[in-house]
């Protein structure tokens, strides 16, 4: 599969960067992970910290649209993502954080 990246848009106040980008693919529209585990290494960053928000792959084509969050940190990630984003990226939740609010 080959990423280009279309766009990106810093987000100071969220601690990340908000890129749009398209990719070209021989079979089927390759999963979440693989995407984001894909791009992560293209940008140099850590999977954990890459969060694909959505993948859009037109009936019969080859090339996917997609828009990640890519933030500075896995845990600046952890804080601001939705639970549900976090479990389709398989990020794990910080426990040491949810523990302390529970106290």
């Amino acid at each position: 599969m080959d990423i280009e990246i279309l766009s990106e848009e810093e987000n100071p106040m969220l601690h990340r960067t908000d890129v749009k980008f398209e990719m070209v693919h021989e079979e089927a529209t390759p999963s979440r992970l693989s995407v984001r585990d894909s791009l992560a290494a293209m940008l140099n960053k850590d999977a954990d910290e890459v969060v694909i928000r959505k993948l859009d792959t037109k009936f019969g084509m080859r090339k996917t649209v997609g828009h990640a969050k890519v933030y500075d940190t896995a845990e600046r990630a952890r804080d601001v993502e939705q639970d549900h984003m976090l479990d389709r990226n398989k990020i794990v939740a910080d426990e040491a954080g949810e523990e302390a609010e529970e106290a």
